[in-house]
C-alpha cells in the first residue's frame, strides 16, 4: 500500500507544475472496439483454456484526461473451477496525461466482475493503478483492494510490469513487456510472464502477433488434460476500433 501512496504523491506532485493547452485537447471521445484472438491471455496465463475469444468494449475519453471505459471476454477458466460464468465484464476509470513533454501518468481503478461466477471466495476483483511513461517505454504497478481471482485472503495482491511499443513505420509496431503477480498469502501463484510482439495496422482492422510465455505451473487446465495455461504460446489477434 506505502508503494501506491508513492505513486499517488508523485503524479500529484508533478500535475501542480504541468502547464495545460486546452485549445490544443480534442473533443470528447466516445470509441468502440471488438477482437478475435487465439487465446485470451491475461498477464499471461489464458483465460480461455488455450482457445480463441470473443472480445469486445467501448472508452469515453475527455479532454481533462478522465476516462472510463468498458471491455468485456468470453472466458473459460470460471467453469473450469467449478463455476457457471462463461464471460468476464471488465469496469473501470481514470485519469491520464503529461507531467512533462517526455513523461506521461496514468492512475485509475479497475474492477473485474464475472456474472454469476458461483466461486467461493467470489473471482470479482478490484485494483487501483498507476503508471508512468517515458516516449514509447511504460512501467504500471497494480495493486488489489479486494481478494484477486478467487484466492483466499489475497487482498493486498499486487503486479508490475514494464513494456515498450516502438513504431516501425508502414503500421508496424514492435511490442514488448514483462511482468511479475504476486498473490498475497499463496507464493506459489506468483510468477513472471513476458510477452514479444508485433502490431500492423491494415486500415481496416488491426492485427497481431506476438509469443506470450510465463515461468508458472500452477495454472492448470481441467483434467484429463489439465494443460499448462501459462505454458510458452503464438497468439494472434485481429481488431478493430471504431
Amino acid at each position: 500500500m506505502k508503494k501506491i501512496f508513492i505513486v499517488v504523491a508523485l503524479v500529484t506532485a508533478f500535475q501542480s507544475n504541468v502547464a495545460t493547452a486546452e485549445d490544443s485537447k480534442p473533443d470528447n471521445e466516445l470509441t468502440f472496439n471488438a477482437a478475435l484472438v487465439s487465446d485470451y491471455r491475461y498477464r499471461g496465463i489464458s483465460q480461455s483454456q488455450l482457445q480463441p475469444a470473443l472480445q469486445g468494449g467501448a472508452d469515453y475519453n475527455n479532454p481533462s484526461g478522465f476516462y472510463a471505459g468498458t471491455w468485456l471476454s468470453t472466458i473459460k477458466w470460471i467453469t473450469d473451477q467449478g463455476g457457471s460464468g462463461r464471460l468476464e465484464w471488465d469496469l473501470y476509470a481514470g485519469k491520464k496525461g503529461q507531467i512533462s513533454k517526455d513523461i506521461s501518468y496514468d492512475v485509475g481503478v479497475l474492477s473485474y466482475v464475472y456474472p454469476t461466477n458461483a466461486l467461493s471466495p467470489s473471482a470479482n476483483t478490484t485494483e487501483i493503478y498507476g503508471q508512468l511513461g517515458y516516449g514509447p517505454a511504460y512501467a504500471k504497478y497494480s495493486y488489489s483492494v479486494s481478494n484477486l481471482f478467487g484466492f483466499t485472503n489475497s487482498k493486498g495482491s499486487a503486479y508490475f510490469d514494464i513494456g515498450a511499443n516502438f513504431e516501425l513505420g508502414d503500421g508496424y509496431t514492435i511490442n514488448l513487456h514483462a511482468g511479475h503477480q504476486k498473490v498475497t498469502n499463496t507464493p506459489v501463484a506468483s510468477y513472471t510472464d513476458w510477452k514479444i510482439g508485433v502490431t500492423k495496422e491494415f486500415g481496416v482492422v488491426t492485427g497481431s502477433l506476438a509469443v506470450i510465455g510465463t515461468n508458472s505451473t500452477s495454472y492448470m487446465g481441467p483434467a484429463p488434460d489439465m494443460k499448462n495455461l501459462g505454458k510458452t504460446s503464438l497468439v494472434l489477434s485481429v481488431s478493430k476500433t471504431f
